[in-house]
């Protein structure tokens, strides 16, 4: 069951979520692989000061790996929605990651969620349907009553702004290539969440 693969802290936290996770359907094949779905929630949630929101895992199987945005270490090719996130982060702050694995902010107190945690691979969104965003919805309403400035890429992250109070986040379109023109670069939210913290 997906609700016993949630980190422990997770289903004390949410314990209304087993019922959401219990009825989601999820068909082989499916990618994160079924130990990095939940690889989001892995730090206490004490920790988390900033909440990065995509859309759903890489469709590339290689790149899917259960932390929005983040690619594995040896992918030495990055995808061009990540590319975009540096490129702004560079615009931004003047930081540019050695790799495409962002574990590391994870460790800084950033957790990197999707709307949805699985897809099928090598499509786009392909579990956009199955219940993911239930699920989510808790996650989002939770963690806006703590200490935590979000930052939401895209239109199905954009939705979530309805759970977190106002001021307590930024929307901006998704850094994909298809929309990133349309107001992700320039939008800096590195700083903007820096300030904030």
């Amino acid at each position: 069951m997906l609700f016993d693969l949630l980190p422990k802290h997770w289903q004390l936290a949410i314990p209304s979520s087993k019922n959401t996770l219990d009825q989601l359907q999820l068909a082989e094949p499916f990618i994160p692989s079924r130990e990095r779905i939940f690889a989001a929630f892995q730090q206490p949630i004490s920790e988390v000061k900033v909440c990065i929101i995509g859309q759903d895992p890489y469709p590339n199987p290689d790149h899917a790996m259960g932390l929005a945005f983040s690619v594995p270490k040896n992918v030495k090719v990055l995808p061009p929605t990540l590319k975009n996130i540096f490129k702004e982060l560079e615009n931004d702050i003047g930081f540019t990651p050695a790799s495409g694995d962002l574990t590391q902010w994870q460790h800084r107190g950033v957790m990197l969620l999707n709307t949805s945690l699985t897809t099928v691979p090598n499509i786009s969104q392909g579990h956009a349907k199955i219940g993911w965003i239930d699920f989510t919805n808790q996650v989002v309403a939770y963690l806006a009553r703590l200490p935590v400035f979000f930052i939401l890429w895209g239109k199905n992250a954009e939705k979530l702004q309805k759970f977190i109070p106002e001021g307590n986040f930024i929307v901006s379109a998704h850094p994909s290539p298809l929309s990133s023109y349309r107001g992700f670069f320039g939008s800096k939210p590195f700083s903007q969440a820096n300030n904030r913290l």
